[in-house]
């Protein structure tokens, strides 16, 4: 049989990256760790920090026994809930029915959008389920901002998905700035989300995003470029073109969009139909994947029966961990994600190009399969200087590094894992959980279900991966300590062995 080889050079550059020893280490017997264990207060102030800079990494290391994750994860979130109680900032107002039409109101910062306050309504209807209220964000269309808020209000009333929260924004200035996907909106969004989260009101698997016209616009862009905090989304007499809102990013989503048939303002319908096709491709090759409700609604034009929307979507409920992941990681108003799902990007493959990269990631048992493309687009359709159609082109990248986060809903950490990238084999062995990689995704997802124990680090510029295919019979086992040193006599701590085994002597 074949089996992995480890040497030295590999292990100093892939496991020395995230592995660590702590006195925890040893402890097989221990099923808990408690505060006093974990570095609290430094936590919570590189928390803070990270809520003021939205810069920097956790560094301190301290390994865990896989019985002592899930006692960590907690103690690490409700640090993570303690800095942003403390954090100067506009909070959420207070839950109360949404028929009361208690609203407030959030500065979003100059440097991101000039004069821009957003005003918004929030507030529940019907009884809290017992996992929290389902939270829909409502995006209004372009005419009379007062008017389409105003209506945004009666639709949060009146639509059929109750028990729910709604979140209703009016967008802070029109004219160019009339747009829901941009910088400054995007603020709004993440903060919206991030609060959320801290709540016991709401459900984090449960999360809406839908809109009318402008509105429709906007979250079909969203959908695509938040999906992994999504359920579901929800575009209404709207129809992007799909180079704003790729639907590889929406596998694992609920996707609705409904437009009149004769709604050819923008050439919505047209763009409509095309977005279905798209789904009904990816759907007939991933079958389990790609859920959606798309239709031409015939005889319609720009106003239709947005009621149907909501019911359908609150349906569905997100899987924070899907094991099969397609993004392209795309601009939308000069930014583009730095993590999505269970990935982050710790060195941009395209450095100081502008490119867009496409990622998939598919983990079956302990395999992961990642590949990393560049992602070409050549218009193949456009007319009035509005491009319609597109084809895509992809070629592998060899530079950039990519951390794959880990939990026991992706991977069985008991046993040995293995990463392939872009078809070569750059990692095989154990993982350690450890509280640095809690810390940082916390930080970097503000996601209950992303504090991820665990990671591996992959450098695709790295050539020889250090793995060699070699024939076990026959073969002495021997051992190399966590920085890639071969130990002839290994002494008390964690070593690997070059059969891809983590042993503590």
């Amino acid at each position: 049989m074949k089996v992995t080889k480890q040497n030295s050079a590999f292990y100093g550059l892939v496991l020395g990256l995230f592995v660590s020893l702590s006195p925890l280490a040893g402890q097989a017997n221990s099923t808990s760790v408690n505060e006093e264990e974990l570095p609290i207060t430094e936590i919570e102030k590189f928390f803070g920090n990270y809520l003021s800079s939205g810069e920097g990494s956790f560094t301190t290391e301290q390994a865990l026994e896989l019985d002592q994750v899930e006692a960590a994860q907690k103690s690490v979130w409700e640090a993570w809930i303690r800095a942003n109680n403390a954090y100067d900032e506009e909070k959420l107002i207070k839950l109360d029915n949404i028929s009361l039409g208690k609203n407030s109101k959030w500065n979003i910062p100059a440097a991101l959008e000039s004069n821009a306050v957003m005003p918004y309504y929030y507030g529940y209807k019907g009884a809290k389920p017992e996992n929290g209220y389902p939270l829909f964000l409502y995006l209004h269309g372009s005419g009379n901002k007062d008017n389409e808020w105003a209506n945004g209000l009666k639709f949060a009333n009146g639509f059929e998905d109750g028990p729910s929260v709604y979140f209703v924004p009016q967008i802070p200035n029109t004219g160019d700035f009339y747009r829901w996907w941009q910088k400054g909106k995007q603020w709004a969004w993440e903060k919206l989300l991030r609060q959320s989260f801290l709540s016991k009101d709401i459900d984090a698997n449960r999360i809406y995003f839908f809109g009318i016209s402008e509105g429709g616009y906007g979250s079909q862009r969203l959908a695509s470029f938040y999906a992994d905090y999504l359920a579901g989304a929800g575009p209404m007499a709207g129809g992007e073109p799909l180079k704003n809102a790729p639907v590889e990013n929406c596998r694992n989503i609920a996707f609705s969009l409904r437009t009149g048939g004769d709604d050819d303002g923008f050439f919505r319908n047209k763009l409509t139909s095309y977005t279905k096709d798209e789904f009904e491709k990816m759907q007939k090759k991933y079958p389990e994947d790609f859920n959606h409700f798309i239709e031409l609604i015939p005889g319609y034009g720009h106003h239709i029966d947005y009621y149907p929307t909501t019911p359908w979507l609150s349906k569905y409920i997100r899987n924070p961990h899907p094991k099969h992941v397609m993004w392209e990681d795309f601009e939308m108003d000069g930014i583009t994600r730095k993590g999505f799902y269970n990935l982050y990007v710790e060195e941009d493959p395209r450095g100081t190009f502008t490119y867009r990269i496409y990622y998939m990631m598919d983990i079956v048992g302990n395999d992961i399969d990642l590949s990393v493309q560049k992602t070409v687009y050549n218009t193949t359709e456009s007319q009035d200087g509005i491009e319609l159609k597109f084809k895509k082109f992809y070629s592998k990248l060899s530079r950039g590094k990519i951390r794959i986060y880990l939990n026991n809903n992706l991977v069985d950490l008991t046993k040995p894992v293995t990463v392939k990238a872009n078809g070569k084999l750059l990692f095989s062995g154990m993982v350690q959980p450890n509280v640095r990689d809690m810390v940082n995704s916390c930080a970097t997802f503000f996601d209950p279900e992303r504090v991820f124990p665990a990671s591996i680090l992959i450098d695709l510029s790295a050539d020889a991966t250090g793995l060699e295919e070699v024939e076990a019979e026959g073969k002495e086992e021997c051992f190399y300590d966590l920085n890639g040193r071969p130990a002839a006599a290994p002494q008390k701590g964690i070593y690997v062995s070059n059969f891809g085994k983590k042993i503590l002597f």
